[in-house]
């Protein structure tokens, strides 16, 4: 691999022979999804799994929420 010279960022320790170009392109050209959370909620969540479950949940709850709101919509005039 090229050596990136005048990069801050890149440290002589950093041997990236080994590296294989483009190995997430792919992955990342399908999209990507990165959400930072503040450390004080991070505390509760400790992998990804964990928060998809919690907004799943959430989501359930704001989606029986919304169809109660318009079931008590209906026959009024």
């Amino acid at each position: 691999m090229k050596k990136v010279k005048n990069d801050p960022d890149m440290l002589e320790e950093y041997d990236f022979s080994g590296g294989v170009r483009g190995k997430y392109s792919k992955r990342y050209e399908e999209g990507t999804n990165v959400v930072v959370i503040d450390l004080d909620v991070a505390e509760y969540f400790p992998d990804h799994d964990s928060v998809n479950e919690a907004l799943r949940g959430l989501a359930a709850i704001i989606k029986r929420q919304r169809k109660a709101e318009q079931g008590h919509g209906e026959g009024r005039s």
